[in-house]
């Protein structure tokens, strides 16, 4: 799996967030499932891209900054999901968020 490539201060946390999203699309309807199977595909690619032939200490630096286009195609679950993932990579939680 390729997010066991990942180091190993996050492997778990990609362990854990591959095994959710797709239980979370287990029974999702076919056109979800395209669009999904497609972001994961495409995620796939660039994490390959990212890890490089001899892992991540040899690669760039790991992930990929959103464009303000993706935020709004989001969901506010989605929003959500990805504001608890930052909260658990970094350990930061954003104090202008908590206030609202």
């Amino acid at each position: 799996m390729l997010h066991r490539g990942l180091p190993p201060e996050i492997q778990v946390l990609g362990t854990n967030y591959v095994r959710d999203e797709f239980k979370r699309h287990k029974n999702c309807n076919e056109d979800i499932a395209i669009i999904f199977m497609n972001e994961w595909t495409e995620y796939a690619i660039m994490l390959t891209k990212q890890l490089g032939l001899k892992g991540p200490h040899t690669a760039k630096p790991l992930g990929e900054n959103l464009k303000e286009e993706d935020f709004n195609k989001f969901r506010d679950e989605q929003l959500y999901q990805l504001y608890e993932l930052m909260i658990a990579s970094t350990g930061k939680i954003n104090k202008n968020t908590e206030d609202t």
